[in-house]
């Protein structure tokens, strides 16, 4: 059963590395936050800058989650979100004196040794849930597969579901499908461990196009044709695991924890953040509630719920 109160952490914690795209080093540091902040990261090489984690301030998506507030930018966020939206966190700032979160060993498990030595503490405010009412559903064509179909939607539902499906013709992907409760829990021994991965082919492209400046064989699955370079993996599905892992943390844009069921098949960062979007632009998809009612709250703020912008 999801928790009556608010959660922030109860000490802070530290951690550092270089970005996966920039390959810029930074270092972050996790915060207590009073009730009702949500998360919010602060550039403290900019003064404090707050960048909100909610959709509205998503920008360009394609490789990693982005976001973006008055012309400051931070990069790669979705690993962390899913760690600490997957913990129950409410409300923490994420001072980062650089443009990118670090990519750690390519998964969430750095976060979530971070969020256990922090620990949690409850809070003397009731926390509101994102409830969906109605299914809503987002799909497009897959570029690199004529004819097929990447979708994903969002449905009504007691509890905060998912099923992530995907499917990558190579001998050690192929078809992988992840369905679970989110919960402290289940993700982290099903997904935090899992790795972000690429094909040895994309590298140099990716590189022409300025990306994964900082990626290496220790923060990433690099697939060859037939193989993986860098074995061994960590689940036999550990590429379904963390395209989920990715989903949850893309999700969390949604600046409330969610009542609801999500099924992504083929979906990937844009189409995550085009339904955050699409959900938060139209209020009749969504109440907001708290576990002890589950009606409607009245006069509740809706800053967290604006919608995210259109993302490629």
């Amino acid at each position: 059963m999801p928790s009556m109160y608010q959660t922030t952490i109860i000490r802070e914690a530290h951690s550092e590395g270089v970005g996966l795209h920039t390959g810029v080093f930074g270092h972050i540091r996790l915060v207590p936050a009073p009730a009702d902040t949500g998360i919010v990261f602060r550039r403290i090489d900019l003064d404090n800058f707050p960048i909100e984690a909610q959709g509205h301030n998503v920008a360009k998506v394609s490789y990693a989650t982005s976001l973006m507030k008055q012309g400051v930018l931070l990069s790669t966020t979705e690993h962390l979100l899913a760690a600490i939206y997957s913990c129950g966190i409410d409300n923490i700032f994420i001072d980062i004196d650089s443009i990118e979160i670090p990519i750690l060993d390519g998964s969430a498990e750095p976060f979530m040794q971070m969020l256990e030595h922090a620990g949690v503490r409850k809070l003397r405010r009731k926390r509101r849930y994102l409830k969906v009412l109605k299914p809503l559903e987002v799909a497009e064509a897959d570029p690199g597969r004529p004819g097929q179909i990447r979708r994903i939607g969002i449905y009504p539902a007691d509890e905060f579901r998912m099923r992530c499906y995907v499917d990558f013709p190579h001998p050690l992907v192929g078809q992988q499908e992840v369905e679970m409760v989110v919960s402290p829990e289940t993700f982290r021994h099903l997904l935090a461990r899992a790795r972000t991965f690429c094909f040895e082919r994309d590298i140099a492209p990716l590189r022409e196009m300025g990306l994964i400046r900082g990626g290496s064989l220790e923060n990433a699955i690099v697939l060859t044709d037939d193989g993986v370079m860098n074995g061994p993996l960590r689940f036999p599905d550990e590429f379904g695991r963390h395209k989920a892992l990715d989903l949850i943390g893309d999700l969390a844009l949604a600046g409330l924890p969610l009542l609801a069921r999500v099924e992504a098949h083929k979906a990937g960062h844009s189409l995550h953040t085009q339904l955050v979007s699409r959900l938060l632009a139209d209020p009749t998809l969504w109440t907001i509630s708290t576990d002890e009612t589950s009606h409607a709250v009245e006069n509740a703020p809706f800053a967290a719920l604006s919608p995210a912008t259109a993302a490629d």
